[in-house]
């Protein structure tokens, strides 16, 4: 989906961006940032290896937007690369405004210049906005005369990006094109990276559609028949996911026929669907193109485990028909019947 094998990080901009409620400072450079080629490859590195199957979002704003910090700034640079000093100083600005959430860390604020970004078959330039909160600690280990030393020193860990939003330079009069990232506040505690800096929502594209479609279809697998067997709702939720993998363009009737096949369930999907859209703020199409990168990225999540108590765990990855479920009257305990041709 997105390569940044032949992209150039050819401008940067660091600054550092204190939390705002915990009365620390932002402290903004004097310039742009000048490197040497092995520290380019290594933050090139540092910065993109996170997004390379990232679900895409655009900017919003709910009256005009224009209003939108973010893409403003990032128009700005793309019209005029020179001026990411200068945006870059304003985004700074902005970001320690939003920072006033007790949760949110203090780091470093880089914005970067890249050139030659392939998102698919277009080759595009893009912004990188990109924040590193969390330090860790490392060893230094150097000769001394006839011996070593060893000293520690705190820093960035490279392989680990805290928050990052890479802006392409496509379709600016719906937001653009981003990808973003917050690999510190997964659960939601103060979203402020995505929802108060970027001002960002999904695209309502194929990998939007396919992706929650499917985490709709394993969620109503699990919630909606507590009843049933755990091998029947997993049969059912890897059912769907395999309907997807098969298929180029979704259609909900073929779905409907193909996978959830009796009317039973299909009018409890509907019910199903219905709440869940709402819940989630959703907007779902019947009809779209699979996108297989969501597809592959969702499948890794489905279960295909069935744990019994702390004694046994089931690996279901085929036929249906060959567990069954029952319950013993004499013991008072449920049992699984496996049937197989050979073992080994």
């Amino acid at each position: 989906m997105i390569s940044f094998e032949d992209a150039e990080l050819q401008r940067l901009a660091v600054h550092f961006v204190g939390s705002r409620i915990q009365e620390e400072p932002l402290a903004i450079s004097d310039g742009e940032l000048k490197l040497d080629p092995d520290v380019n490859q290594i933050l090139k590195k540092y910065f993109t290896r996170p997004f390379r199957e990232t679900p895409f979002h655009c900017f919003q704003h709910e009256s005009d937007l224009a209003l939108n910090e973010c893409y403003t700034f990032a128009k700005e640079i793309f019209q005029s690369p020179e001026s990411l000093y200068i945006n870059s100083v304003k985004l700074a600005k902005h970001l320690y405004a939003v920072s006033d959430h007790p949760n949110i860390k203090s780091g470093e604020f880089y914005v970067a210049w890249f050139d030659q970004v392939y998102v698919g078959d277009e080759i595009c330039q893009a912004v990188g906005l990109f924040k590193s909160e969390n330090k860790e600690t490392f060893l230094k280990v150097f000769p001394e005369n006839k011996n070593y030393r060893v000293e520690h020193e705190q820093g960035v860990n490279i392989n680990k990006l805290d928050k990052g939003c890479i802006i392409f330079d496509i379709e600016p009069e719906n937001g653009y094109r981003l990808a973003a990232i917050d690999n510190t506040n997964k659960n939601g505690e103060a979203r402020y990276w995505i929802d108060k800096f970027l001002k960002a929502k999904p695209r309502q594209d194929n990998y939007y559609h396919t992706h929650n479609y499917l985490t709709m279809c394993r969620d109503f697998a699990m919630e909606v028949f507590p009843e049933a067997s755990m091998a029947d709702r997993l049969a059912l939720a890897n059912d769907s996911a395999d309907y997807f993998r098969k298929t180029e363009v979704f259609d909900k009737n073929d779905f409907y026929a193909k996978t959830l096949q009796t009317p039973e369930i299909i009018e409890a999907f509907e019910d199903y669907k219905v709440r869940y859209q709402q819940e989630k703020d959703l907007n779902l199409a019947d009809e779209f193109e699979v996108a297989p990168s969501a597809v592959k990225r969702l499948k890794q999540v489905f279960k295909s485990v069935i744990k019994l108590d702390k004694n046994f765990h089931i690996y279901v990855h085929g036929n249906r028909d060959l567990i069954r479920r029952g319950y013993d009257e004499e013991s008072k305990m449920h049992f699984y019947q496996l049937f197989f041709r050979e073992e080994s």
